[in-house]
């Protein structure tokens, strides 16, 4: 492993470190409304619209952001949202029976997601 590669795999965990903090820390302030993981949403459409703008500005640049699009994007953004805990929630709101729940936390979480990882692309370009 080169001393580069290294630095690289410093620089995004410390960034994912800065990420996992902020998501657990808006996680303990919104908690959980009516059974719906609506910290787990925030946090995931707030870090697509984050990396979407990261990128957007980043993209303009002629080395591509190097070391602090790398902290910010799968760092920073990497570490604040979360994939694993969106896919657990999911599967918690179907096994109580939730459905309807359970499809509009998916349909929200994708295509509002996706929205807003390209309206920060744009705003950012």
């Amino acid at each position: 492993m080169g001393i580069d590669l290294l630095r690289s795999v410093f620089v995004v965990g410390m960034g994912s470190f800065v990420g996992g903090a902020a998501r657990f820390l808006l996680s303990v302030a919104m908690k959980s409304v009516g059974g719906f993981p609506w910290a787990t949403l925030a946090v995931n459409l707030l870090g697509c619209l984050a990396i979407g703008a990261v990128y957007g500005f980043y993209s303009r640049a002629a080395n591509g952001g190097g070391d602090a699009a790398l902290f910010l994007t799968y760092g920073v953004c990497g570490g604040f949202t979360t994939f694993s805990t969106f896919s657990k929630e999911t599967l918690m709101m179907l096994q109580c029976g939730n459905y309807l729940g359970a499809v509009c936390y998916v349909c929200v979480s994708v295509f509002a997601g996706v929205a807003l990882t390209a309206c920060g692309y744009l705003f950012a370009r």
